[in-house]
């Protein structure tokens, strides 16, 4: 526990961006998770559409700093990759 008040400030500020970062990687991850399993549907549209939703969580991730722009630029290869090899 910190004794100078804004040392505590910032303990509170670190606690607050943590569950931020928390609730934005979590919801990435969802919107992953809903793109594979509308590739397994085989449904072109769909799998298009939620294609499209997860690289715009992407980049919403970059933009708030949650995922580097690297890391974000090798996940949407990968699932651009993963699509157009199934429905190509």
């Amino acid at each position: 526990m910190p004794n100078i008040k804004s040392a505590s400030k910032r303990v509170e500020v670190t606690r607050l961006r943590t569950m931020r970062n928390t609730r934005i990687k979590s919801a990435l991850k969802t919107t992953i998770r809903k793109f594979e399993t509308a590739m397994k549907t085989t449904d072109k549209e769909e799998a298009g559409l939620s294609l499209r939703g997860a690289i715009r969580a992407i980049d919403k991730a970059v933009t708030k700093g949650i995922l580097h722009k690297n890391a974000a630029s090798r996940k949407k290869s990968r699932l651009t990759k993963r699509f157009n090899k199934t429905t190509g």
